[in-house]
């Protein structure tokens, strides 16, 4: 029930929203095996209607997962289409196929499972908009952290790299009353 409700909200949002409505109608029309837009592009605008404010998607990161695409000519072929549907969007595409390598992490097993080794759950949840007008969600970690204004360090993650973002992306400044989530984790 909970779920539903964290979902419909975000659905919600993400119709009110017409620029992440045409990049998501955008990539409906692009073949990509297992995709999902990701990161930013969902939990900036959760925390944006926390904050009451609205900023601008720096960029937008597509996922897809396909084992056969080593050489990244699906991404190559994906970023042209959305390029020219939507020039003005700053597409970054990537393959969590090949996502482990620089981690040295085992090979992930689909584009969910790559998000489960993200710096911060709340990054960690995709959307898609299908052909028919239907959206769907994955959240490996839920959608509650989010809609809690939560920065939530991911175990399986590197608690340097996590501060790193925190800092440079500089959530704490542009969402003020964002916390800081994890007892294990220590101030910086």
């Amino acid at each position: 029930m909970l779920i539903e409700m964290y979902q419909d909200k975000l659905r919600g949002l993400l119709e009110d929203d017409p620029l992440r409505m045409d990049i998501l109608h955008a990539l409906a029309a692009v073949s990509l095996p297992d995709c999902w837009v990701a990161a930013g592009f969902v939990r900036n605008l959760v925390w944006d209607d926390l904050h009451n404010k609205t900023t601008d998607l720096n960029d937008v990161d597509v996922i897809y997962y396909c084992q056969t695409d080593t050489q990244g000519q699906l991404a190559t072929n994906a970023v042209r289409q959305l390029q020219e549907e939507l020039p003005m969007v700053n597409w970054q595409v990537k393959n969590q196929a090949l996502m482990h390598i620089k981690p040295q992490h085992s090979q992930y097993t689909s584009s969910t499972n790559a998000m489960t080794f993200w710096p911060e759950q709340e990054t960690a949840i995709g959307v898609s908009f299908d052909k028919k007008g239907c959206f769907s969600f994955v959240a490996p970690f839920g959608l509650a952290s989010v809609f809690d204004g939560r920065i939530t360090f991911n175990p399986k993650g590197d608690e340097d790299v996590f501060w790193q973002r925190v800092k440079q992306k500089c959530w704490l400044t542009i969402w003020p009353q964002l916390k800081i989530e994890n007892t294990f984790l220590y101030k910086r």
